[in-house]
């Protein structure tokens, strides 16, 4: 038993250890695509390093010295700085990816292949939580001695929920990463007041590391989403996100004195869906409106109330600097949201919806493989659209079609969604390169000769259409590539490598064929269901920091709740087996369409126990299978292991769509359930 004195000290420590790792967490995952372009697309990876780490770390214990964290950050902020000046390209056409590399100069090295960064960059993840993990750990061990664990949890529970709190603050509050590594090593500081000579290594690595991060970065300012950077070049001004040509502020009113030809082209092609309408608009829905274009050409024809729907802050505030000034009309409302939300929630109509060039280059959240902007070209969005259209309104879709499959999907959702054939205007117009025109407004301008509408329905049949259930526009097709399929196989090699050279015990555990299944199946199914609620719930909240708050804050409210409920009552296995395998079949059963639009007070609850209630029964299902084992640590090694593998199942997604991870978490419940029945009839047959 520890003195009071002690848990009081441990459980300060235990909080400012659990914010660190937190804010960490997070502060690399914005940091990060800042400096390696390709990390934008997997972010998701920083996140299972992450949890790599701390496992690794809580299976060594106190055998890693905590001086080490402030060594490994300072070598990971190294690598990561020398590898931003460094061009990597992917030739491979299984997912598009914008690699624009805009903001480096040309003899900059060029490296073939993004597998080096991908891999290079959970390595250097891992090793930097490994220390932290082993602080946690001691600290929960003297709660635990001292027979208070649930303390301990609280405590642990505390500093993630601060964490999460304090940095999304700061990523709304237009923060730098200089000050959100600042806030992690100022804190962090804490956790080396008893050794003055590990706290001057930290105060020194921590200097080099604000000062290397100072130096690296090429951002004028940080917006919920992206690093983002403006540029005046020939009368208009580029905007670069996290490095790549992300938007174009172009003089775009027929009034403009152009002089450059290419320019000139543009312009048309922006103006010519207005000059092909059946009648004038008057209300016009831009979705994507960024810095401005589409907003400024409205304004020239002379259209009478605009909405402007654009997510990120940051590029909306920078429309200020566009050269035709539109934010300054009175006729136009600037809406900061997600445009998805926004259709889903309006009840206005509108002459024409203007989508304009959305691609977001960058994921919507860490436990996503789905992009900021996938959820905008789905059937189902489209369908929302449809529903703000006035009688005789039209659809415009402006988009940089890169590739033949990109073009088969868009055309799919239109003849889906709106039950007609698109037209389509072809052209080279610098920030697109194709028009497609949709609804009432522009049957007018349909080919007599055209192929009928049947057989535009039946190729749609044939093709893989983005869905709000399979949002994935930018992939060929449904299914894992065997670029994915390598990427999975190498980060899982390298996380079993890692568990089984820090513990000894789970090398023995596996040389004796004790794998114990049980615990790595709840582990693979908890992270995957974490990961699917964080992307389904992104059609109810939007694509913002609130999304990921709400379901974090669910998960673990829920995991509190079902400690204390262990703490305080004698659940039966085979009730809260039962209630997790009826709450994760309600969470399939259920459409997660049906909180959408709901009042904000009903959607926050029905979300909470939407994400929640398989959180709950599996955290006291796992409470009771980690009270039975002999070896702790050997099971949460397992436990961990299949928590990488649940994180690397995500990308199963793509080639069966979002809803079916559900499926897939419930199998492996039930494995494990069946499992441990079996224990329980085997061992009930021994005693006889």
């Amino acid at each position: 038993m520890s003195d009071p004195a002690t848990s009081r000290r441990a459980g300060i420590e235990l909080i400012a250890a659990s914010f660190v790792v937190l804010a960490l967490e997070l502060t690399l995952i914005r940091w990060m695509p800042g400096q390696v372009r390709v990390i934008a697309y997997f972010p998701n990876l920083v996140l299972i390093s992450a949890f790599l780490g701390l496992g690794i770390g809580c299976l060594l214990g106190g055998r890693v010295p905590l001086v080490a964290f402030p060594l490994f950050a300072g070598a990971a902020a190294s690598i990561v700085a020398a590898l931003s000046g460094v061009i990597f390209t992917q030739r491979s056409a299984t997912e598009f990816l914008w690699l624009l590399y805009y903001d480096l100069p040309p003899n900059a090295p060029v490296v073939q292949g993004i597998r080096l960064p991908i891999i290079g960059i959970f390595i250097l993840g891992a090793a930097m939580f490994v220390p932290l993990g082993s602080f946690v750990a001691e600290r929960l061990r003297i709660f635990r001695e001292s027979g208070n664990s649930l303390a301990g949890y609280a405590c642990d529970l505390t500093g993630s929920l601060l964490g999460v709190i304090v940095m999304s603050v700061l990523f709304f509050a237009r923060t730098t990463p200089r000050t959100w590594f600042a806030v992690v090593l100022v804190v962090s500081a804490l956790l080396f007041l008893r050794s003055r000579i590990a706290l001057i290594v930290h105060a020194a690595v921590t200097i080099g590391i604000l000062i290397l991060v100072h130096a690296t970065d090429r951002a004028d300012v940080y917006s919920p989403y992206y690093a983002i950077k403006s540029h005046a070049e020939s009368g208009h001004i580029l905007i670069l996100t996290n490095g790549s040509v992300h938007q174009d502020a172009m003089p775009l009113r027929n009034t403009d004195r152009l002089e450059d030809p290419e320019m000139i082209h543009t312009r048309a092609g922006y103006h010519l869906p207005y000059r092909l309408l059946r009648r004038p608009a008057r209300n016009v829905l831009v979705l994507g409106a960024g810095t401005g274009n589409d907003v400024a050409v409205a304004l020239d024809q002379g259209v009478q109330r605009i909405d402007a729907v654009e997510i990120d802050p940051e590029i909306l505030r920078l429309g200020r600097l566009h050269p035709d000034k539109p934010y300054t009309s009175p006729r136009v409302r600037p809406i900061n949201t997600d445009a998805r939300a926004f259709l889903n929630y309006s009840r206005e109509k509108y002459d024409l919806i203007v989508f304009g060039t959305l691609d977001s280059m960058t994921r919507l959240s860490a436990l996503s493989n789905v992009r900021l902007d996938n959820f905008v070209y789905t059937v189902e969005c489209l369908r929302a659209a449809k529903r703000l259209l006035t009688p005789d309104g039209g659809i415009v879709l402006y988009f940089r079609v890169a590739t033949p499959f990109i073009y088969e999907h868009l055309a799919a959702m239109l003849v889906r969604a709106l039950d007609e054939r698109p037209n389509i205007v072809r052209g080279e117009y610098r920030l697109f390169n194709q028009i497609f025109l949709a609804g009432p407004a522009f049957t007018h301008l349909r080919d007599p000769s055209a192929p009928p509408l049947a057989a535009a329905r039946e190729r749609t049949a044939l093709t893989d259409v983005p869905t709000d259930d399979w949002p994935f526009l930018y992939l060929d097709g449904r299914g894992i590539s065997s670029f994915y399929l390598s990427i999975m196989a190498a980060l899982l090699a390298i996380s079993a490598a890692a568990v089984f050279m820090a513990s000894r015990e789970m090398r023995a555990s596996l040389a004796a064929g004790a794998i114990d299944v049980e615990m790595f199946l709840f582990g693979a199914a908890f992270l995957l269901m974490e990961a699917k609620l964080v992307t389904e719930m992104n059609l109810v909240w939007g694509a913002t920091w609130v999304t990921s708050a709400v379901v974090f804050g669910s998960i673990l409210l829920m995991v509190l709740l079902g400690t204390l409920a262990m703490e305080r009552w004698s659940a039966s296995w085979r009730a809260a087996s039962l209630a997790l395998v009826l709450a994760l079949f309600a969470a399939w059963a259920v459409p997660v369409q049906a909180i959408v639009g709901r009042p904000l007070v009903t959607r926050l609850v029905a979300s909470l126990f939407y994400c929640g209630l398989p959180i709950f029964f599996s955290s006291i299902c796992f409470a009771i299978l980690f009270r039975e084992r002999d070896r702790p640590d050997v099971a949460f090694g397992w436990n961990m292991l299949g928590a990488v593998a649940g994180g690397l199942l995500e990308f199963g997604s793509m080639a069966v769509g979002i809803k079916a991870m559900t499926l897939l978490a419930l199998v492996s419940y039930l494995l494990a359930i069946l499992l441990r029945q079996r224990t329980i009839s085997r061992a009930a047959l021994n005693m006889r």
